[in-house]
């Protein structure tokens, strides 16, 4: 079942006198469950491309259909409601509220829907994430894992359709690096949760079930590294 379906995206920025291609008319699709891992080189539009799909940033052509929305043909408000609900975005430099604690950081999509957190499941992601003994800390008393712990609890909290990661593990040593890609992989397993990674590491991109290669705003390579179980 295709759960993201990319259509000819164009992203020009002007720059002085001059237009400057981020994305140049970039189509794919990806189906539910699958695990790709995006590469490329510094200024590729890897991370302009993540921003598109999750609804962050607008394409200056093209379309991005999630779970078969139309996600820019909502209005701003619609948009950032769709964006909390079905997708999940993870970044390099965590982006946690300082104010606010473990749980209330992992809690915010569904406070910000107005819904109350399912003790049961929250529970179970803290235990999934270690942080079941941190739940009243601040993010400046965590380790930057422990934070990135955390941006991944928020991130699928609501059972998003789609969890984008932008460089998750840039900030982080190499034992937290692997921690925290065996987290995202074990969500990915478990909920048969749609992942998408953006990484310059090649050790984390062929832990993928595929690869797409940005160079120059255009895909120059998709490569299926395994077959999933049950595909």
């Amino acid at each position: 079942m295709e759960i993201l379906k990319v259509e000819n995206l164009t992203k020009t920025y002007e720059q002085g006198s001059n237009y400057v291609k981020a994305l140049d008319n970039i189509s794919f699709s990806v189906e539910k469950g699958e695990f790709v891992a995006i590469i490329g080189p510094s200024g590729s539009g890897k991370s302009t491309l993540l921003h598109i799909i999750g609804g962050v940033d607008k394409a200056t052509e093209g379309k991005v259909y999630i779970d078969g929305t139309d996600i820019y043909g909502l209005s701003e408000t619609n948009l950032a409601i769709f964006r909390r609900r079905q997708v999940g975005l993870i970044y390099q430099f965590y982006n946690l509220i300082p104010v606010l604690n473990v749980e209330e950081n992992i809690t915010l999509p569904m406070l910000l829907d107005g819904k109350k957190p399912d003790r049961g499941h929250l529970k179970d992601i803290l235990t999934t994430l270690k942080l079941e003994d941190r739940v009243n800390h601040l993010p400046n008393q965590l380790s930057g894992g422990q934070q990135q712990r955390v941006s991944i609890g928020r991130a699928i909290i609501n059972n998003p359709a789609i969890v984008l990661a932008d460089e998750p593990t840039g900030n982080l040593d190499s034992k937290n690096s692997q921690e925290i890609m065996e987290l995202l992989k074990e969500a990915n397993r478990r909920n048969n949760q749609t992942l998408i990674v953006i990484t310059h590491d090649e050790k984390i991109a062929l832990q993928a079930d595929r690869v797409i290669t940005i160079s120059d705003g255009k895909i120059s390579g998709d490569e299926i590294i395994k077959k999933r179980v049950g595909v």
